[in-house]
């Protein structure tokens, strides 16, 4: 009896630790299982997270960059805007809208654009004349001194008349007030070839020009399709 109750005694010890042992090993996989779980679930958003500032970051960046290059183009239309704007005080006697206006010029070739505006009137009929209409409509840049019609107001009747009827020599005065290329204010004063071959001499700056020595910009820097124009006071007579 007593053997039995030692041996009934040691296997019961030995199959309790067998339990504990098998215990111990289960708590501690369902541990490691618990705890690889919320690593992996913690690693996701971090993934997440990161890529998401990344997309951010780059999105604001390319936002100011474009916000960025929008002011500077509307910088750049700004300051074209005012490089383009007439000065002088006949601009007053301009239409305001329609044909004869500055905007309005600035849809037409120069010929064209000038016998909308009636301040142009005598020089308009004296290039019709001269048949320089689509000399000076065809081509892709000029600068045109016009003369006003107080211009030609000054010349004497008689040789007013006299110019007119001579084609040659109306053709010579005409283009003798043209000049290739576009010149801005700031390229006006200097020494400037005109398409009849004579020197068109400007001095002045600003918004004061004075052409030849004599004829002063009255209203400058007016646009047309293909033309920068100066009206001035006095007709040019070459040199």
């Amino acid at each position: 009896m007593k053997t039995r109750t030692t041996v009934s005694l040691a296997a019961a010890t030995v199959l309790a630790a067998s339990l504990t042992a098998c215990g111990s090993s289960g708590s501690g996989g369902a541990g490691s299982s618990d705890s690889g779980t919320p690593m992996a679930t913690s690693s996701a958003p971090m993934t997440s997270d990161s890529g998401s500032g990344m997309s951010s970051s780059a999105m604001g960046g390319e936002s100011s960059m474009d916000s960025s290059a929008m002011g500077s183009e509307s910088g750049m239309g700004s300051g074209a805007a005012n490089a383009a704007k007439p000065f002088g005080p006949a601009c007053s006697t301009v239409p305001k809208d329609g044909k004869g206006s500055f905007s309005g010029m600035a849809q037409d070739p120069v010929a064209t654009a000038a016998s909308n505006n009636p301040a142009l009137s005598t020089l308009t009929a004296a290039v019709k004349k001269a048949g320089l209409v689509d000399t000076l409509n065809s081509a892709p840049a000029l600068t045109v001194f016009a003369p006003a019609d107080s211009a030609f107001a000054k010349i004497p009747k008689a040789d007013l008349d006299a110019t007119l009827a001579d084609k040659a020599k109306l053709t010579k005065l005409l283009t003798g007030h043209v000049v290739q290329g576009r010149l801005s204010p700031q390229q006006l004063a200097g020494s400037h070839k005109s398409l009849a071959g004579t020197n068109v001499t400007v001095t002045g700056s600003g918004e004061n020009f004075k052409v030849d020595g004599n004829s002063a910009v009255v209203c400058g820097n007016v646009q047309t399709a293909n033309a920068t124009v100066y009206i001035v006071d006095t007709v040019l007579m070459g040199k």
